[in-house]
């Protein structure tokens, strides 16, 4: 994302691993920068981790407050762990005189008086100081200072230059809670970041940020989703496929149930997606894990996020179908985290497997399931752009990927699931419930496979006697995909093999 100007420009990290990503580097030194955002969006907490960067560097640094008292500053760094050495606070917020009536001035407008003795004060403090960064919290005490437009852009304007003239960063902060959107100093500033809050009808809120400009750097557009924890601001960058490209591996993983991995044309690849789908029940879950516990045998490591389930009742089941997910996940060579689609913006979940694959070296990610990652997503019509965006990423890292989705009802020909994914994913395994004889049995199928053969026979699948079997070919039955087959009595029901060549 650097350009050659952003290569040669000076510039002063933001404090933010994500923010300095997005911003090609961070702030351009020497310049002002506009940070807008509603109350409890986190521009104090993003000004002051600014600010500690550039302490941590020896630099002077200044922090103007118009709204906030220096305790309350402190609180707020106090709340995250921070110590706030090496900042200076200028406080510059009314005092208890000004409820007095007796002191207040009736003759003249505030504006004639008050925002000149306010800007005397900063200008003092930045003489004294030479700080190289300056924050001013908040743009609307300055802004009914100033009393009217003019004289507040104009002030914009000279503190602008006064500050370009001291080789000083600044930022200034917004709460936007003026009535008309203030665009005269979007138009003053060398940039704009502008800091949202949602509040989704269930769930806790959600945080994106946008940068609206900035000169002379190409910067990484659209929105980018943040949270505000103990620490301060985290933010994950969006994700471009693109900016990933490497030459990809297509080595074969098998599952080691054999009759499985002869359906698939010997096991699933390297840099593709395959998609398990089928009804409640019906082993999606577990045949994922035996992939996972199949390549962590193998040494590869391997990532698997449960939105639908607990992490313990995923590892009973395993260990009574022998399936040696737990002794991995102890080892640390699968890494097994349980989502909660209610506190979880897909932003951060896809940072999380981006730390998997490239920390540490995740080989396979499994996703269980496409539902719960649709219910953590709270605009569901962007769904399918951000699942393409992982999974090409995931290609070009040469990532296997396996997705579960969950198709609504049980037994049914209408059958579908909320999201299609079909069309994105490299494999498609089917699974489904049949009736037969009075018994409610389990097939799978490969539907779909791109770059290899596979086998494209309809098999029964089960999950008893502490093992999972693939078995024979169904033969014997039509229909089997519509969930009420009809069977054919010139072919023997028990798919053993003996018994059809008798």
């Amino acid at each position: 994302m650097s350009s050659v100007t952003n290569m040669t420009r000076s510039v002063a990290s933001t404090g933010i691993a994500g923010l300095d990503d997005i911003m090609a580097g961070g702030f351009t030194r020497s310049r002002l920068f506009l940070i807008e955002g509603v109350p409890g969006s986190g521009k104090t907490s993003l000004a002051l981790q600014y600010l500690m960067a550039a302490a941590r560097e020896g630099e002077p640094v200044l922090y103007v407050t118009l709204s906030e008292t220096e305790d309350e500053l402190r609180s707020v760094a106090e709340s995250h762990g921070w110590v706030l050495d090496g900042i200076g606070i200028r406080e510059l917020t009314p005092s208890e005189g000004a409820l007095d009536p007796d002191q207040q001035n009736t003759m003249f407008h505030p504006a004639e008086f008050e925002l000149a003795s306010t800007t005397s004060s900063i200008l003092a403090d930045v003489e004294r100081l030479k700080p190289t960064s300056v924050v001013l919290d908040s743009l609307s005490e300055l802004r009914l200072l100033a009393g009217g437009a003019l004289r507040y852009r104009r002030q914009i304007l000279a503190l602008k230059q006064f500050f370009a003239t001291r080789k000083c960063t600044v930022l200034l902060l917004d709460d936007l809670t003026a009535a008309d959107r203030d665009l005269q100093v979007q138009s003053i500033a060398h940039g704009v970041v502008l800091l949202e809050q949602l509040n989704p009808e269930y769930g806790t809120e959600r945080r994106r940020l946008r940068v609206v400009k900035y000169r002379g750097v190409q910067f990484r557009g659209g929105y980018h989703d943040y949270v505000i924890r103990k620490g301060g601001l985290e933010v994950f960058p969006r994700l471009v496929a693109a900016e990933h490209r490497q030459p990809a591996s297509r080595k074969k993983l098998g599952s080691d149930v054999m009759a499985l991995d002869l359906l698939l044309g010997g096991g699933i690849e390297e840099g593709t997606s395959t998609l398990i789908v089928g009804a409640a029940g019906t082993g999606k879950s577990t045949l994922a894990s035996q992939f996972a516990a199949a390549a962590a045998a193998r040494g590869q490591h391997v990532a698997q996020y449960l939105f639908d389930e607990n992490v313990d009742t995923l590892l009973s089941r395993c260990d009574a179908l022998q399936v040696n997910l737990r002794e991995h996940v102890e080892t640390g060579t699968v890494f097994l985290q349980q989502i909660d689609p209610a506190e979880l913006t897909p932003g951060e979940f896809t940072h999380a497997i981006r730390h998997a694959v490239e920390t540490r070296h995740a080989k396979v990610i499994i996703i269980d399931s496409l539902n719960g990652y649709l219910n953590a997503t709270p605009e569901e019509r962007f769904l399918t752009i951000q699942l393409h965006e992982l999974l090409m990423y995931l290609s070009q890292m040469s990532v296997a990927t396996i997705m579960i989705g969950a198709h609504k009802g049980l037994i049914g020909a209408q059958m579908n699931t909320p999201v299609d994914a079909s069309y994105l994913a490299d494999a498609v395994v089917l699974l489904r419930y049949f009736e037969a004889r009075g018994e409610v049995r389990q097939a799978i199928s490969v539907m779909k496979k791109r770059g290899s053969k596979h086998e494209r026979t309809i098999r029964e699948f089960r999950l008893d006697r502490g093992h999972i079997e693939v078995g024979e070919t169904l033969r014997a039955f039509r229909g089997i995909l519509t969930g009420v087959p009809v069977y054919d009595a010139s072919e023997d029901f028990s798919g053993d093999k003996n018994s059809r060549e008798q």
